[in-house]
């Protein structure tokens, strides 16, 4: 069964930047923006009814702030009642509330320390772990690290969870998640390097730090992943490859001495990537199972096996898309847009 249902789609022509890895001229921009209204040309296209119980084809896009260079790696703050992202090239961390609209959450907040305020290597993804600590992927520290302050008055002050493997730094740590028991999984690919080239460890990995911050090389063959993300039962670790000549889905079973076996091709992105903008990057596992992975248009909505439920058209290239606490909105990051639409409960 395929549903259709478009909410007035206007194709837009803009320059493609590369995926973590954008270049502008900064000094053009008067900075970020709340604009008052929400943008008509997006919509949603539903392509199984399994989609419906989960988001309203009809559902407005809405449009909470712009004027960003590449806003990456939301996360939904509980205890602030907001959303914090990633500005990369610019070196920031966001913060957007519907109290208090947007704000600076953190300068220097992926090349740290005051002689690299200014730098275009910042953080990337975002998480929270089992103590509600912010943990972050910084491009130009290349490290996983944990915000060593309160969310509610955060300083430049970070312990480094892990910046290499078998002594060789890390390219520039990309995006992240964490299991039950705090094994945190990453993904290494070099967009946070010049030139988007792999650096000194010669590969781009995806890495666990253990709970007792053992680090361990999972995959050092996919050519650059991306997103990741765990099934609901944590039984799968779902990898996002942003390669525009293999923009895949993949997912791999975690074995008992926590190896990756299995690995497949969940979905690919081939077929969009022809006539759509964007590549395959973050990705979220929503409470249904079904898994939200940015690529070519949007956000698509994919099932635990591999089907094409939805997109969410977002017409730019969108970088991310995280939950809020309820799983009521998803917020997503486009180029140079914070967006957000609501979810059936």
């Amino acid at each position: 069964m395929k549903i259709r249902s478009v909410i007035s789609i206007t194709i837009l022509f803009f320059l493609h930047l590369s995926c973590g890895n954008v270049e502008q001229d900064h000094s053009s921009s008067d900075g970020p923006s709340t604009p008052p209204t929400s943008f008509e040309e997006y919509g949603i296209e539903v392509y199984d009814s399994s989609a419906l119980s989960i988001i309203d084809p009809n559902a407005p896009v809405e449009t909470l702030a712009e004027g960003f260079y590449w806003a990456e790696g939301p996360v939904w703050v509980e205890e602030l009642n907001a959303l914090l992202f990633s500005d990369v090239p610019v070196n920031k961390i966001y913060k957007w509330s519907e109290k208090d609209s947007l704000s600076v959450f953190m300068a220097s907040s992926g090349h740290s320390g005051k002689e690299n305020v200014n730098s275009d290597r910042g953080s990337n993804g975002l998480m929270l772990d089992m103590q509600n600590r912010l943990l972050l992927c910084q491009h130009g520290d290349q490290r996983v690290a944990r915000l060593a302050t309160g969310l509610s008055n955060p300083e430049n002050n970070f312990v480094t969870l892990a910046d290499n493997y078998a002594g060789k730094p890390f390219n520039s740590p990309n995006d992240l998640t964490m299991d039950r028991t705090g094994n945190v999984y990453f993904s290494d690919p070099p967009y946070g390097r010049p030139g988007n080239e792999t650096g000194e460890i010669g590969y781009n990995g995806v890495f666990r730090i253990s709970n007792d911050n053992e680090v361990s090389l999972l995959i050092d063959s996919l050519s650059k992943p991306n997103g990741i993300a765990l099934s609901k039962d944590e039984q799968i670790l779902y990898i996002n490859q942003s390669d525009p000549l293999n923009p895949v889905l993949y997912s791999y079973e975690i074995s008992e001495d926590d190896s990756l076996i299995n690995g497949k091709i969940l979905f690919d992105f081939s077929e969009q990537k022809e006539t759509m903008v964007g590549s395959p990057d973050g990705l979220k596992v929503h409470k249904s199972g079904n898994i939200f992975a940015t690529g070519p248009g949007g956000v698509h909505i994919i099932s635990s096996a591999g089907k094409h439920l939805a997109l969410i058209q977002t017409i730019k290239a969108t970088a991310n898309c995280t939950f809020d606490s309820n799983q009521e909105y998803l917020y997503m990051t486009t180029t140079d847009m914070l967006l957000r639409v609501k979810l059936n409960k």
